[in-house]
């Protein structure tokens, strides 16, 4: 399989991930395969809308992940102020969605280098998904440039939103199990020397969330954290065989669905390949970009994004 088709997988993988979970959020666990059982009729597709969301349609996990792009292209690199004026100008055009926290950042009035650290001190609240959300972009983006180099992007990006080390240190570690993925390794049988690269303070708890014998059961938080939801994307990805299971899996998860399926979409996109995504779940996908003229992106101008970052 060649680099460029695991880095669409990302890619693509990310966004129909988040489309196809987002009518699912904070519902119980099991209600995908319970309204659409494995074995579908030829006229059946998964990609329902729902919960305010049109059939296809990216909220603010791919939304986010797509200003990245753009700014990491105009830019030829990361220009955090920037990427946080592309955040803020989003923020405050009213996206269906957008996660409290990243919400108070973004429209506190305080410049991009201060807003994120001044909230944690503040709220002591920031290790929620919101970086890991949006990585899939950043991830592909950056993974020519070397592990110490995609790691440091990792971070210094999640912490324009993320005070809390925790969603800089989650956010790393799938930065560099995709930069792995797309030289051909197994994630999976990479976790343990990524792990090493993790900050010692936060190292043991992610080893938990991502051990082989971590289920999301155990999880402490509600996948909302950035833990458990790295964590049930691994399971997610380690507990199946194809991207579409991996999908299911993680959806069926309930709770975060969105993310922790946009999370999983983008390993799971980057193992098996933009190929292995059915195009049944692409044919409706489309990202709108709220205060970036009505944008809207589809098929075409994600996969054209992807190749450009990779």
């Amino acid at each position: 399989m060649s680099r460029l088709q695991r880095a669409t997988g990302a890619v693509i993988g990310s966004a129909v991930g988040d489309a196809l979970g987002a009518p699912f959020e904070f519902g119980p666990e099991g209600v995908f395969s319970a309204r659409f059982p494995p074995q579908l009729g030829p006229d059946e597709d998964e990609m329902c809308g729902g919960g305010g969301w049109d059939p296809g349609e990216a909220t603010d996990d791919t939304q986010m992940a797509v200003l990245v792009a753009e700014s990491l292209l105009d830019n030829g690199g990361l220009a955090p102020a920037d990427l946080f004026a592309r955040f803020q100008r989003w923020a405050t055009a009213g996206p269906k969605d957008i996660g409290l926290q990243t919400e108070d950042v973004l429209t506190g009035g305080l410049p991009w280098d201060e807003a994120a650290a001044i909230h944690f001190q503040v709220t002591g609240r920031a290790a929620g998904n919101g970086s890991l959300m949006r990585a899939a972009t950043s991830a592909v983006y950056f993974a020519t440039h070397g592990t110490t180099a995609t790691m440091d992007a990792a971070r210094r990006i999640a912490a324009l939103t993320h005070g809390d080390r925790a969603a800089w240190e989650g956010t790393a570690i799938l930065h560099e199990l995709v930069r792995r993925t797309l030289e051909d390794a197994d994630p999976l049988t990479e976790l343990p020397e990524v792990l090493d690269l993790v900050h010692p303070d936060h190292r043991t708890r992610y080893a938990t969330v991502l051990a082989p014998d971590w289920h999301p059961d155990l999880a402490t938080e509600f996948n909302g954290a950035v833990w458990p939801c790295l964590g049930s994307a691994v399971w997610a990805l380690r507990t199946t065989s194809s991207y579409e299971d991996a999908l299911r899996a993680a959806i069926d998860l309930g709770g975060d669905t969105d993310t922790v399926a946009a999370v999983t979409g983008t390993l799971a996109g980057a193992v098996y390949g933009v190929e292995a995504i059915p195009a049944r779940w692409t044919r409706r996908l489309h990202v709108p970009l709220p205060g970036f003229g009505g944008r809207v992106l589809r098929l075409p101008e994600l996969a054209k994004l992807a190749e450009q970052l990779a």
